[in-house]
């Protein structure tokens, strides 16, 4: 893949993961906004917890990819706030979701609003993200792949509820392959479990990650680091004893 071996994700700010797939963790919140690029198309994972946060990653994805080339896709790993607000930014993108993740944002967007403002985004920014929410018009039910072209096809895998109602996670081939978890996994900070959680679920949709990733995979949590199969081991091991479960 000619092209992804100059990309200069450095330049931007971002992480190189492989040479066409890097990531970056935006300010503040520490959530981690993940790009895959094909010859044909390139897949943004999660925008971020506003309009001007999905602005800025346009604007590293114009800076990374070119002129010439955009942003085609966009997969959205769970349906909170952070991860979800800066969609509207990238206009004419399919947009992809955990089934399910349509009704939420029909019957929650006041919730989506008020835990913006509750983690500190301006309330006017929250309400101007919220009034322009994209509903996800491709909704994976157990797995879907996309073509990204020169031989990529990238894995979505619906592995939820867990974390929230609709987790879903993206499996990028290669060696090694890398696993964009949402927040199924968290590096920096202990799990978070919400109202919305499943927490008797959890500790198998890791299981299912691992499965997805395998021992050698690079997975790449919703905050923090990236890490290693013996990480996600060690933090199933630490849900499953935090909520009673096997």
């Amino acid at each position: 893949m000619e092209f992804a071996q100059r990309i200069d994700w450095a330049s931007a700010g971002w992480e190189r993961l492989a040479p066409n797939v890097g990531r970056v963790r935006l300010p503040g919140l520490d959530c981690t906004s993940g790009l895959v690029v094909g010859e044909d198309a390139a897949l943004l994972i999660d925008t971020g917890s506003s309009l001007r946060e999905g602005v800025r990653l346009r604007a590293d994805a114009r800076a990374l990819l070119g002129a010439h080339r955009r942003v085609t896709h966009v997969a959205l790993t769970h349906p909170h706030f952070d991860h979800v607000l800066g969609t509207a930014a990238f206009a004419g993108v399919e947009v992809y979701g955990a089934v399910g993740i349509d009704a939420l944002f029909e019957r929650g967007a006041e919730a989506l609003r008020a835990d913006a403002v509750r983690y500190g985004i301006a309330p006017d920014a929250a309400a101007e993200a919220v009034d322009v929410l994209v509903t996800p018009p491709h909704r994976v039910c157990g797995e879907w792949t996309l073509d990204l072209g020169g031989g990529l096809t990238v894995l979505l895998a619906n592995i939820g509820p867990a974390h929230s109602g609709h987790d879903l996670a993206v499996l990028v081939p290669g060696s090694p392959e890398i696993v964009f978890c949402g927040d199924l996994v968290e590096e920096s900070g202990e799990p978070q479990a919400g109202p919305d959680a499943a927490p008797g679920h959890w500790p198998a949709a890791l299981t299912r990650l691992l499965d997805l990733g395998g021992e050698d995979a690079v997975y790449v949590p919703g905050h923090g680091s990236a890490v290693n199969a013996e990480f996600v081991r060690a933090q199933r091991a630490t849900l499953a004893t935090r909520f009673g479960v096997s």
